[in-house]
């Protein structure tokens, strides 16, 4: 069931929000024992939410999100409501605000039913480094993990607990979830939806956005949370009321790229065979697809690496122990409450990420890692601002496997950072990007197809990804 169709049930009188909410806490509590995607439940205020949607309804004063059960990443503030990002260091932290998104939801009347599991300040791509939930599964199998950082979320729609979510992506991180989960996950243009109550990561790089069973829900969910933001000076007016206006376009004679090195060594055989297949789908509709060349890519993992955990450790720099969350009580003097404090607050990848970011900003370092990287990132948007004079996409892998095994790549950092080899760069670039089922595997695990846009261009990469969508499904 799509944010579509329950809202034609609620208008229709087929259901009340009441009842659909009721309904999702029924899927949640027979499902999550076994998926593990919620950390908090917001059941009191979510059955509150519903009748006042239900008063909105009827008076016909709704939008499509009015009404609609939703699930939120646990990095996006809630005011009232425990947000802790995975973290043990704002184990008890409760907002006196709300996130801008979150505002905007409740102003449409939408349901929050609770807070999902990631990977710890959204670092990692299996959501395995949470300090609440070690075991959030893939609904597809069980033994498999879910994808991350916005693991929860994509966990939360694809077993029917959440009929959208919100997750962050800094690298891939709503994208790859939504690949390994088998549904859709849009990363909109850098600004397009305000930061403003997301918990940083990487400043520069993160960005909200939805994760749905459909494009056209992903899009619906773009109307109603983008849209400039005086609390965010990074926020932009693209000028754009309605991102499903074009969707339903004829897709002939537009231009698709593939990167030749997109179809390398590193992609499983299922994977690449899936997305040649999806090139064919294009082609019979009509969409020219020729290879390109993309030259600066090759290194968009490395310099990814670098400028995220730069902004990381400065980021992170705030959790010391004395202005909120964790405090360690095994102190003598200031320096040792700040270093027990974040010792015993900050998990391993995350204590990883702030070495390597702290490093790399050191003197003497500076030069050599942080400016070369910020460097290769404007080769890198360059490149991709020359690709897209001409082509209308960019189409690929979003991740070069399906789900891997719960504990198969935990104790090797490296492998599991270059699952994001063909996500990090439309971060970097500051691209929307959105993935969407294209097949499965032997295992019977989706695999996920990425296209790439323009800067500000959601229309036409909503319009590829709906075509594309429809065309399988005939």
């Amino acid at each position: 069931m799509t944010i579509l169709k329950y809202h034609q049930m609620l208008i229709n009188k087929e259901i009340s929000a009441v009842e659909l909410t009721s309904l999702y806490y029924e899927n949640i509590e027979k499902n999550d024992q076994q998926v593990g995607a919620y950390i908090t439940l917001c059941k009191e205020q979510a059955m509150i939410a519903a009748k006042s949607a239900q008063e909105k309804i009827n008076n016909k004063q709704g939008t499509y999100l009015t009404g609609i059960p939703m699930a939120l990443k646990d990095n996006i503030c809630t005011k009232d409501i425990k947000t802790t990002c995975g973290s043990k260091i704002l184990e008890n932290f409760i907002p006196p605000y709300n996130a801008t998104v979150v505002e905007k939801l409740n102003n449409q009347n939408a349901i929050i039913l609770g807070k999902v599991n990631l990977d710890e300040f959204a670092m990692g791509g299996s959501t395995e480094n949470s300090y609440f939930q070690k075991t959030t599964t893939n609904p597809h199998d069980i033994t498999k993990v879910p994808g991350g950082s916005s693991g929860g979320s994509a966990a939360s729609v694809a077993s029917d607990m959440a009929v959208y979510a919100l997750g962050s992506d800094t690298g891939g991180s709503i994208r790859q979830p939504a690949s390994f989960c088998g549904i859709v996950g849009l990363k909109p243009t850098y600004g397009t939806i305000s930061r403003n109550g997301l918990v940083a990561f990487a400043s520069s790089l993160d960005q909200i956005g939805p994760l749905t069973k459909t494009v056209e829900d992903a899009g619906l969910v773009l109307n109603g949370i983008a849209g400039i933001d005086k609390f965010d000076s990074t926020s932009s007016d693209s000028g754009i009321s309605d991102y499903t206006v074009n969707m339903k376009n004829d897709v002939k004679n537009k231009k698709l790229a593939i990167p030749k090195n997109y179809l390398s060594k590193g992609l499983a055989s299922d994977v690449k065979q899936s997305v040649l297949n999806a090139i064919k789908v294009y082609e019979k509709m009509g969409v020219i697809v020729e290879e390109v060349d993309l030259q600066f890519t090759d290194y968009a993992i490395a310099a990814y690496y670098i400028i995220s955990s730069a902004e990381a450790s400065s980021n992170l720099a705030r959790y010391d122990g004395v202005k909120y969350g964790y405090r360690s009580e095994n102190f003598n003097n200031l320096l040792e409450l700040y270093k027990n404090s974040r010792s015993e607050g900050f998990g391993e990848e995350v204590k990883r990420r702030i070495m390597l970011g702290t490093y790399v900003l050191s003197s003497g370092y500076y030069d050599a890692y942080y400016k070369k990287a910020l460097q290769v990132r404007t080769l890198i948007k360059n490149e991709f601002d020359k690709l897209f004079e001409t082509y209308d996409g960019i189409i690929g892998p979003t991740a070069p496997t399906t789900a891997y095994g719960i504990g198969e790549k935990k104790d090797d950092p490296l492998e599991m950072y270059l699952g994001d080899i063909y996500t990090v760069s439309v971060n970097i670039a500051g691209l929307p990007a959105i993935s969407i089922p294209c097949g499965f595997d032997s295992q019977k695990l989706p695999i996920g197809l990425q296209l790439i846009g323009k800067a500000f261009d959601e229309t036409t990469l909503l319009q590829l990804a709906y075509a594309y969508e429809q065309e399988v499904a005939k």
